[in-house]
């Protein structure tokens, strides 16, 4: 692990060009999107292509949409034409559209493979095609597998557990493919866990907390012992920008937050953030496949790009309850949309989605 003490303090600028974002009006996505658009005469425009399904949020994208940097395209990667037309004239790509919840990919893996891998092809052909300088590929440490002890490099063998993480590798084996089959700039990150705002509520934190704020128990899987690294998501993207900034070509970066924690240690963290008790909880059987603990090495990404988390997991964490506890009117829509408008707590707590692990998307 990586001694996440000194904090990193400055985002990269690209000033002039124009940036397509994939999945733009996610999680993450949006939080970078908004981050490119801080600086006035920055960027000289950033092109935002989202299909909008369930966890896509033009919400999400409010407070700069008035920007006219800005362009919002509804449309879905898998479209050839649509993504060939959006990605000619960009200096560089930003691929953060994925399907990223383990859950459902277990219940349904189709989609999975047609997002997460078709959907890249498609992007890296449009990218080939129009001549776009860089291609950032946001990935996942889930495609490493689980580690007992240490932490993977970037280096280390692929060996995905679910079928969201095998699709999330297969799209980073097409990734590398491209870049030495073709020679294309394509630069690939992995991050650990991500929280922050704006976080759809399927994830574990924005459930927790939403569970708790409506009076309803959290769904602990097991033995609540796996373990997870910790990122916040403007950390993540700062990571993100720095690696389009300074990345090399054909390279992976990993990018965590130095902020292990096992289920069990976040659920604690969480209720006493909110003054309640164990008596919350509520044990859940495990999920099929369910890795015990993931970590990634992220000193290549503090020697080569500069990278360190600025934010502490204790600051984070306090700033993110805060702002959900602030923002029913972001997170309650999303929960009667998937759980039908007033349900009885008994229907919300049958409905709740089960905890599970944010990856480098959206």
């Amino acid at each position: 692990m990586v001694d996440a003490a000194a904090p990193y303090d400055g985002t990269p600028s690209f000033d002039g060009e124009r940036l397509l974002v994939t999945g733009g009006a996610g999680f993450i996505g949006s939080a970078l999107v908004r981050m490119l658009l801080a600086r006035p005469g920055g960027v000289a425009a950033v092109t935002v292509l989202d299909k909008l399904t369930y966890a896509g949020n033009l919400d999400n994208l409010a407070t700069v949409a008035d920007d006219p940097r800005l362009r919002f395209v509804h449309g879905d990667i898998c479209d050839a034409e649509l993504v060939a037309e959006v990605t000619r004239g960009q200096h560089r790509v930003v691929h953060l559209a994925a399907e990223s919840h383990v859950d459902r990919s277990i219940v349904s893996a189709a989609g999975f493979v047609s997002t997460n891998v078709l959907g890249t092809q498609t992007l890296l052909n449009a990218t080939l095609m129009a001549g776009v300088g860089t291609f950032l590929h946001v990935s996942t440490d889930e495609v490493y597998g689980s580690i007992e002890t240490g932490s993977w490099p970037e280096t280390a063998p692929l060996a995905p557990n679910s079928p969201y993480s095998a699709s999330k590798a297969s799209a980073d084996l097409l990734c590398l493919a491209y870049a030495r089959t073709y020679g294309m700039d394509v630069r690939i990150t992995r991050c650990s866990n991500n929280y922050g705002p704006y976080q759809f509520p399927e994830k574990v934190i924005p459930l927790f907390v939403t569970n708790l704020m409506r009076g309803l128990s959290v769904p602990l899987y097991g033995d609540g012992r796996n373990v997870r690294d910790w990122l916040h998501v403007e950390d993540h993207c700062r990571g993100l920008l720095l690696a389009l900034a300074h990345g090399r070509p054909g390279e992976v970066y990993n990018i965590g937050g130095g902020a292990e924690l096992s289920n069990v240690e976040l659920t604690r963290t969480l209720l006493d953030l909110l003054g309640l008790g164990d008596d919350r909880i509520a044990w859940v059987e495990d999920r099929k496949g369910h890795d015990r603990r993931y970590s990634v090495d992220w000193r290549k990404a503090v020697a080569e790009l500069g990278y360190r988390p600025s934010r502490s997991f204790t600051e984070g964490l306090a700033d993110t309850v805060a702002w959900y506890r602030n923002q029913p009117a972001w997170w309650e829509p999303l929960l009667e949309r998937a759980i039908g408008a007033d349900p009885s707590a008994e229907a919300a707590e049958a409905a709740a989605v089960r905890p599970e692990r944010e990856e480098a998307r959206v």
